[in-house]
């Protein structure tokens, strides 16, 4: 088995957190702040198989593979503690498989701009928009990072950069190319989670941006009957990394979730 690369903060109560393709775990360190406001949660933020420090797959990577590679690293970090959930893009589609695979032992669910079908041809998604771009900044970077950022970037600006190139772009930098090609290649699941389990009623939080050009906001919107406890948030000026470029209103509505979700604190 390929063993992880992760980042623990925090003691008590388990929190993993799963990042999602072509970033690493730094990605969703960004709403740490928030995940401390909400509990005394242990936050183990992994690197999946072939991005930041975690070594690729031998011989296979196609997603069922990163599936079963996260479903036993699960069950080796947390045992038979309960243990929640937050995840975002890819990630949330993986973290959507640990429910299925784990059932009560999952206290809590927190979607960022999740992956709800693999396939980006059955996906609905808005048209690409920029709804702020500082031409002065965009001049200032160099054609690559530029070019990663403007790509994902709906509010083009310099506290967005500024998020990006802390926590988004070391991610990018790394990812290995040839396993990402093999992700690519076997990018199924075969089943939809939610079909292969009981209906989840933790507290489950589900954000979206409004501009997301990846992903979009409405299939994630049709999560909500499978999960009677969610709430959901779309959130205008943002994209796929909905979370760096309005990081106040994500940041809110994460640190309420991960309250509402620990045991210590929950709340109806």
């Amino acid at each position: 088995m390929t063993h992880p690369h992760v980042v623990r903060h925090g003691a008590s109560v388990p929190l993993i957190a799963v990042h999602g393709n072509g970033v690493d775990h730094r990605l969703l360190l960004a709403l740490d702040d928030s995940l401390a406001e909400g509990g005394a949660w242990e936050r183990t933020y992994l690197d999946l198989p072939g991005f930041g420090s975690t070594p690729a797959l031998t011989g296979e990577g196609g997603l069922p593979h990163l599936a079963q590679w996260l479903t036993e690293t699960t069950s080796a970090l947390v045992g038979s503690a309960p243990f929640a959930l937050v995840a975002n893009s890819l990630g949330g589609l993986l973290a959507r498989h640990l429910v299925a695979q784990f059932g009560d032992q999952v206290l809590g669910l927190a979607l960022i701009a999740p992956v709800v079908d693999p396939d980006a041809s059955r996906r609905t998604r808005p048209e690409r928009t920029v709804v702020d771009r500082d031409e002065e900044l965009l001049a200032e970077l160099t054609d690559a990072d530029r070019d990663e950022f403007t790509g994902m970037a709906v509010r083009q600006t310099r506290d967005s950069w500024a998020a990006f190139e802390r926590w988004a772009l070391p991610g990018v930098r790394a990812a290995d190319p040839a396993a990402m090609q093999r992700l690519a290649a076997d990018y199924a699941l075969g089943t939809v989670p939610e079909e292969r389990g009981p209906t989840f009623r933790g507290p489950t939080l589900v954000v979206a941006g409004r501009q997301d050009h990846v992903v979009g906001y409405e299939d994630q919107l049709r999560l909500l009957p499978h999960y009677p406890r969610a709430s959901a948030l779309v959130v205008d000026a943002a994209g796929h990394n909905v979370h760096l470029e309005q990081p106040a209103i994500v940041g809110a509505a994460v640190a309420d979730w991960a309250r509402r979700t620990h045991p210590d604190t929950q709340a109806p």
